[in-house]
């Protein structure tokens, strides 16, 4: 705030100064000629505070409200990589992208989302159907989801499974089956 007011202090000083480098001494002017000179200096003062107060407004942030995929259910936010640093062979610092952690990481997720939303919504209504699935049939891999694929798994083939991606694809394809 404190640099606004300088320059227009600033300027406001230097309009005087100009009006008073005339030939004339102001006071000698007439009233008409002294009015514009006033009018001239906060013409300059107001429009310096209205530029000031334009790019106050456009450096505000903006708020976002979350995506919502369907009804009553949020996509869920994946945790953003985080990076580990390690040196070449030259010793140049390199970043490398860890790999995502949590349920969205599993080979079950992985197969899961390789599938067509129109499958994904397919397998969701037949762990509807069995009982094990209670969310919505919106397509989107989460926690209802993982724990409904989970429980079918664990009460026939077993969850075991689920820990390769080729198990995982076979396991899917059964409940399309």
């Amino acid at each position: 705030m404190l640099p606004n007011v300088r320059k227009t202090a600033t300027a406001a000083i230097a309009a005087l100064s100009l009006g008073l480098a005339m030939p004339a001494p102001a006071f000698a002017w007439g009233e008409k000629e002294q009015n514009a000179l006033a009018a001239i200096v906060a013409a300059g003062v107001i429009g310096t505070l209205i530029m000031n107060e334009n790019k106050r407004r456009q450096a505000a942030p903006v708020a976002r409200a979350p995506i919502q995929a369907g009804p009553g259910y949020y996509q869920p936010r994946y945790q953003e990589r985080s990076e580990t640093r390690y040196q070449d062979s030259y010793g140049t610092p390199r970043y490398q992208p860890s790999a995502p952690s949590g349920i969205y990481a599993t080979p079950a997720a992985r197969a899961f989302n390789s599938y067509s939303p129109t499958q994904r919504r397919a397998i969701q209504s037949r762990l509807a159907n069995a009982g094990y699935y209670h969310g919505g049939l919106d397509g989107a891999f989460g926690p209802m989801t993982y724990r409904a694929i989970m429980a079918i798994a664990g009460d026939s083939t077993g969850t075991a499974q689920l820990d390769s991606m080729g198990g995982a694809h076979e396991f899917y394809d059964a409940i399309l089956g």
